[in-house]
C-alpha cells in the first residue's frame, strides 16, 4: 500500500471545514465539485454543497464531503486519524490550532514507547491522534 487518504464527511458545513483543515496544514484545495455541478438530480439547497473535494499538503491528501442529501452524517463517527510527525514543534503547532475549538481526550505526553502522543476531537468531531518519535 502506498498511501492511505482519508475521506471526511460533514453534515452540510463541509465547506467550512475545508477551508479551516486548509487553514491548519497550509495546504491547496486542489479539486471542489458542487451536487449542483453533477448530472444527477439534487434539491436546489444542496446545490451548492460539496459532492467531492481534495486539499493536498506535504504530498498528503484529504478527501472532503457533504455526503448525499438523503444520508445522516454523524461528526467523527469511528474516524480517528492517525498523524505521525517527525518534528515536534509542527504537531505542537497543528495541535494547537485544532485544540482552540476542540475537546482533547488524552493531553500531548510522553508515552512508554518512546513518542509524545495525544488524542483530540475537533471542533468539527473529527477525532485526531498525533504522534512524534522522539529522538
Amino acid at each position: 500500500m502506498k498511501s492511505i487518504t482519508p475521506y471526511l464527511f460533514f453534515p452540510g458545513n463541509c465547506e467550512e471545514a475545508l477551508t479551516f483543515y486548509k487553514d491548519v496544514f497550509g495546504g491547496e484545495i486542489t479539486s471542489i465539485q458542487r451536487f449542483g455541478d453533477a448530472s444527477m438530480p439534487v434539491e436546489d439547497n444542496y446545490k451548492q454543497k460539496i459532492m467531492h473535494a481534495e486539499l493536498s499538503f506535504n504530498g498528503m491528501k484529504l478527501m472532503f464531503s457533504d455526503g448525499a442529501p438523503h444520508k445522516n452524517i454523524t461528526p467523527g463517527d469511528n474516524v480517528h486519524m492517525n498523524l505521525e510527525f517527525d518534528d515536534e514543534t509542527a504537531m505542537r503547532l497543528i495541535w494547537g490550532k485544532m485544540e482552540a475549538e476542540g475537546n482533547v481526550h488524552m493531553s500531548l505526553q510522553d508515552t512508554f514507547w518512546g513518542a509524545i502522543f495525544g488524542q483530540l476531537e475537533d471542533k468539527f468531531g473529527i477525532r485526531w491522534m498525533m504522534s512524534c518519535q522522539k529522538s
